[in-house]
């Protein structure tokens, strides 16, 4: 996915420059060179880009650029040479300059905010680097690439996409009129082997305690709500939840964009249809929810709710569909439940907010707050039981707490304590035959 041009920074980090000659100085004669390969192959009839075998293809594209160096008696080190060819290669049938970034295991997140402006998040902080598009036209050129094959196009009249690859990244363009400064493109990765509860204790996101509680909740068939800000990891941490859910069970699962990878035997995965060319044929998250409440589903999974469909899933924790879970964008989990509030306002029904309170306060039982500290490392910080409704308001209790102490060397320091609080719903665990060590509820 490395386009047509070398990788230029503004601001490179020394990680990325380290031991690297310095490529922006044959930048010119690459230019030059694929143009010369491009054309080349254009004018062969035996070229085809339609060619499933990728290697036969960067075979003809290896022969041409060999050919083109020759004739036009380029000499280069073997270092520059293959990181041509590479360039070469991902401009024609990648993703262009992008395509070392979608490679790199470290790198979580690519935002192009500009054909000549490129960040990355690493490790949970963001970062320039030295990638560049040749202009505006070249990072069009790669977003068509991206969105073409997926059934998606970008252009005036639809001038935003939202879409997910076929290696599951979740990918969003956005073009002129809506954007300002020219195309943007934003392409969030996943892990290719998905996050598991030891990795989250390993990194420090969990302890031991709060992962024994959480399995025991899902266990116990608790309704679960994961609550955080935009690339906190609700979506890993709702993995990680979803994979103590018995495989004996029928799964369900409803996103936006398919980014869950349960591996349990039975489960159903449902992913949203926008509209196509004709503004017709959209099938919403709402009526994915609907839908498959006549799917038989033992668990209902919803990757994210953002609108009406809170309320649909609130009937469905409601009505037999215990241990279904969520996520919701949210500062807190107090500010969770507002914000499903709202959600149900929008589905279109006029319910009085005590009515909507009371259906929220009996659906959901635990909010699972993850925040991505100033660090960069992603912490849950807050787990709040909902323990029912006082006069007109929604009453909560936290189990755990995350207290951060400080920062030492750049790093959040702190601990996850228990406050030593029980949960109401311990008897739905005692009726499962589930029970917890002692020291979980120690403060």
């Amino acid at each position: 996915m490395f386009a047509n041009r070398p990788a230029m920074k503004k601001e490179a980090t020394p990680r990325e420059d380290e031991n690297q000659e310095n490529f922006s100085d044959f930048e010119k004669d690459f230019y030059h060179i694929r143009d010369l390969v491009q054309h080349r192959l254009l004018s062969q009839s035996k070229f085809d880009l339609s060619l499933t075998d990728n290697e036969k293809v960067k075979q003809m594209i290896e022969s041409c650029f060999n050919d083109c160096l020759k004739e036009e008696n380029y000499l280069f080190t073997f270092n520059i040479r293959e990181k041509m060819l590479e360039w070469v290669i991902a401009d024609i049938i990648g993703y262009g300059p992008i395509e070392p970034l979608l490679n790199s295991p470290d790198i979580t997140e690519i935002m192009v905010n500009g054909f000549d402006e490129v960040f990355i998040e690493r490790f949970g902080l963001i970062e320039p680097t030295n990638v560049h598009f040749e202009d505006d036209a070249h990072l069009r050129q790669i977003i068509d690439r991206i969105v073409s094959p997926l059934g998606r196009r970008v252009d005036e009249t639809m001038p935003m996409v939202d879409a997910r690859l076929p290696s599951g990244y979740r990918v969003n363009a956005t073009i002129p009129p809506l954007s300002l400064d020219g195309p943007i493109l934003t392409i969030r990765k996943f892990a290719v082997r998905p996050y598991t509860a030891q990795d989250l204790i390993a990194n420090g996101s969990m302890t031991v305690q709060v992962v024994g509680f959480l399995k025991a909740c899902v266990e116990a068939r608790i309704n679960i709500v994961i609550s955080g800000g935009t690339g906190s990891g609700k979506t890993t941490l709702l993995n990680v939840v979803s994979a103590f859910i018995p495989s004996s069970e029928r799964i369900i699962t409803i996103e936006d964009t398919a980014e869950l990878q349960l591996k349990q035997r039975h489960v159903v995965r449902l992913e949203k249809r926008p509209p196509n060319i004709e503004m017709k044929g959209e099938i919403t998250i709402r009526q994915l929810v609907i839908n498959s409440l006549r799917m038989r589903p033992d668990r209902i999974v919803v990757g994210e709710c953002r609108g009406g469909e809170a309320l649909d899933m609130l009937q469905a924790m409601n009505t037999g569909h215990d241990g279904s879970m969520t996520t919701i964008h949210s500062n807190g989990p107090r500010d969770a439940l507002r914000r499903i509030e709202t959600m149900v306002l929008m589905s279109g029904m006029e319910l009085p907010l005590k009515a909507i309170r009371e259906q929220i306060s009996s659906s959901i039982q635990l909010v699972v707050h993850i925040e991505r500290l100033r660090d960069g490392s992603r912490k849950v910080v807050q787990v709040s039981e909902v323990q029912g409704m006082e006069g007109d308001t929604i009453v909560m209790q936290d189990i755990f707490l995350f207290k951060q102490t400080g920062i030492k060397n750049n790093v959040v320091t702190g601990s996850m304590k228990s406050t030593g609080l029980r949960p109401k719903f311990m008897n739905k665990l005692t009726e499962n035959s589930i029970e917890l060590p002692e020291s979980t509820f120690e403060p």
